[in-house]
This record gives C-alpha cells, structure tokens and sequence, in this order.
C-alpha cells in the first residue's frame, strides 16, 4: 500500500526515456529494457575490447553490457547515473550483467573486483563512486571480494569527455596509484569501470596494478563508445 501512494503522489519515470513506470517496473521500463543495445561480448569471448589494448596491456576477458551512442538512451542512463544522483542504477547494472557473467563461463575465475576509483574531493562532492555499487554486485554474483583500497586516484582531473585520445591519455597516465598490492598477488582481478570512450583510464589503471605478482586481469564495464572502434 505505501509503495502504492508513493507512486500515486510521486510518480518514477524511466531514467533511460522518462517514460512513467508502472507499479511493476523499477528504474528502466520494460520497453527500454528490450531495446538497449546489448554487446553480449561475454557470451562468445569476443576480443573486440581485448584489440584495443594489445601491446599496452594484457587481459584475460573484456566485456561491456551496453553500446553507447551519443545521444542514445544508455548516454541518458549513465549521466543519471553520474550526474544526477541515481546511484541505485549502478546496482541494476551490476545485477544485469552479473546475472549473464554467470551464464558465460569466461568470468568464473574471478577472484577480486576493483572499481576505478575517484578522486577523494570529487567522491565528496558527488557523494558516491558512481562504480562502486556496480561492482560490488558484480562481486556479489560471482562470488568475488569487493576491494576499493588497493587502487587509489592521486589527482582530481577535469572531465576528459571533449579531449583526444592522446590528451586524454596524457592527462590520466599519472593519476592512480596502489597500495598493499600483496593482497591482489595469485589473484584474478576484474577491474570495472562506467565506460570505456578511449581505454586510457583502463590502461592507467592497469599498468597501476601490473607489479602485483602473478595476477591476471579482466575488465567490465556498463557501457563501450563505439566510437573507439574507428
């Protein structure tokens, strides 16, 4: 009955349409649902994310749950998500995807899960990690440890939406740091992020985490740019 009124007196729309959601619907309408456009890179072991890192950093498996479009309604979805305070999505997103990491045979191995860290004063600022709830269903699916301690971000940077490739690499390449890196040793490490627009987070972040001894990494994110693939 509460939820009942709740919705009566104010209404959810979709975060991805703004449709109004029925009673039966929570977050993203069942329509949306249907109709954002899924890689599904986890179900073949597609090497179209691993491409774009050969030579630079070696992964085992590389998926991402959606494409993103400019203008799309995944971009819609990520900038609630970010920008406007709907936290919540981030565990949507890791219960969708972690329920397909489970039918996919490629991602039983995890060990750790690892969000991409944000800078202390903007995690202030925005009150959250716009990953962390993401990854920590990720880790709670698949039965992994959720760690946020080991890597760490030194410098609180500008948004790099607009920048180049090159410039965006050059402005992240020195910003994140580990700490007690013997606690990710032995261990298969999923590194997870919002999205990959040129792979230079990923790669900083990475290269990062590569003296832990005999680890192995993989990364997920919420969504890919397809402009990337150009």
């Amino acid at each position: 009955m509460r939820s009942y009124l709740v919705n009566l007196f104010f209404p959810q729309a979709c975060s991805a349409c703004d449709t109004l959601l029925t009673d039966n619907e929570n977050y993203i309408c069942v329509r949306c649902r249907h109709e954002l456009p899924l890689t599904n890179y986890h179900f073949d072991r597609s090497e179209t994310i691993t491409k774009i890192f050969y030579g630079r950093v070696q992964l085992q498996d590389a998926t991402a749950l959606f494409y993103f479009h400019k203008e799309n309604r995944v971009q819609r979805l990520l900038h609630n998500l970010k920008y406007k305070g709907k936290e919540e999505l981030g565990r949507v997103f890791g219960n969708w995807l972690g329920a397909e990491l489970q039918e996919s045979s490629y991602f039983n191995t995890i060990d750790i899960v690892i969000p991409v860290p944000i800078h202390p004063k903007k995690l202030k600022q925005r009150g959250y990690n716009q990953v962390a709830l993401f990854a920590q269903q990720l880790a709670k699916i698949l039965n992994a440890s959720y760690v946020d301690d080991v890597l760490l971000k030194s410098m609180n940077t500008k948004t790099q939406v607009f920048q180049s490739k090159e410039a965006r690499y050059q402005s992240v390449a020195q910003n994140f740091y580990t700490i007690n890196l013997s606690a990710i040793d032995n261990k298969h490490i999923l590194l997870v992020d919002d999205i990959i627009t040129t792979g230079a987070t990923i790669e900083a972040c990475a290269l990062a985490l590569k003296p832990a001894i005999n680890s192995r990494l993989s990364i997920a994110t919420i969504a890919i740019t397809h402009s990337i693939f150009r």
